[in-house]
């Protein structure tokens, strides 16, 4: 092979001084991360949509206790 085909077919890489970091590393670790995020996105969405309904629940009206009033022949007395 010569040197110009060496060039085409080898990876770009990070040359820092101790050692290089082939470009492909990089767009793995980005690849991975993105979709992290996108499956925490799902879960954070899918507990806070139960959140909400579960909250509906608690404060439903028929859960509510009942209260007492006075009646209205007492306050018309005074």
């Amino acid at each position: 092979m010569s040197p110009g085909n060496q060039q085409f077919f080898s990876q770009p890489r990070l040359n820092l001084i101790p050692f290089t970091i082939p470009m492909s590393c990089f767009l793995q670790a980005g690849t991975v991360s993105i979709l992290i995020l996108l499956i925490a996105q799902k879960a954070t969405s899918e507990a806070l949509v139960s959140l909400g309904e579960a909250s509906e629940e608690l404060f439903r009206g028929d859960r509510l206790p009942v209260l007492s009033f006075p009646e209205d022949h007492k306050l018309n007395q005074d």
